[in-house]
């Protein structure tokens, strides 16, 4: 597929946030289903903003996969994430699956960090009571891969906020959320996904 289709949104819907995570001891028939995986998402890539795995503290295990999409609505996303071939077959335990805003306005391909040098992170703040973290951090602007709120289907209840930074190590990246508006910040080692 030609890389400009990658650095483009076109937009169909509404845009989710999708985290299968997965289930200990699955590696190898993750590794299985690589193509077809890859395959399944090459179907979504005009209207992909980002995609990659979260990887253990060994720097290979993956622990599960990111995607950022535009569906037409909470039912294409639904399907989008439980038709997976890795969710068919057993390799996640579990997926969050909510809506999201592109506050940046781009893909992860138009970073201008590349898909390379640094470290890169996903931050998962769960959220409690009131918005938090609407606007893009401006510290952090050059840094930021993907960033936006988690909505509740309608897109009117705030549930937390979702980033992807390159950032020195973990606490650095947990400090683009607001710490004390969150009931939990998760913090995992991430990559670009896809085909190269």
């Amino acid at each position: 597929m030609d890389r400009w289709l990658w650095a483009q949104v076109n937009t169909v819907g509404m845009e989710f946030f999708c985290y299968h995570r997965d289930r200990p001891g699955s590696m190898t028939l993750r590794d299985q289903l690589l193509e077809q995986h890859w395959a399944y998402m090459d179907r979504f890539a005009a209207t992909m903003i980002a995609r990659g795995p979260t990887i253990a503290s060994d720097g290979e295990t993956a622990t599960g996969s990111v995607h950022i999409v535009d569906l037409a609505d909470p039912a294409a996303a639904r399907a989008f994430a439980f038709d997976e071939p890795n969710y068919q077959a057993g390799v996640y335990r579990d997926v969050m699956l909510r809506r999201w805003r592109n506050t940046l306005g781009r893909t992860m391909w138009n970073f201008s960090g590349g898909r390379a040098g640094g470290r890169r992170y996903l931050v998962l703040g769960l959220g409690m009571g009131q918005a938090a973290d609407l606007a893009v951090p401006p510290d952090y602007g050059e840094q930021l891969i993907a960033y936006g709120p988690l909505l509740s289907d309608n897109g009117d209840v705030w549930l937390g906020t979702a980033a992807l930074i390159r950032a020195s190590d973990p606490d650095q990246a947990r400090a683009v959320l607001t710490s004390h508006r969150y009931a939990d910040i998760e913090v995992h080692n991430w990559q670009f996904g896809g085909r190269s």
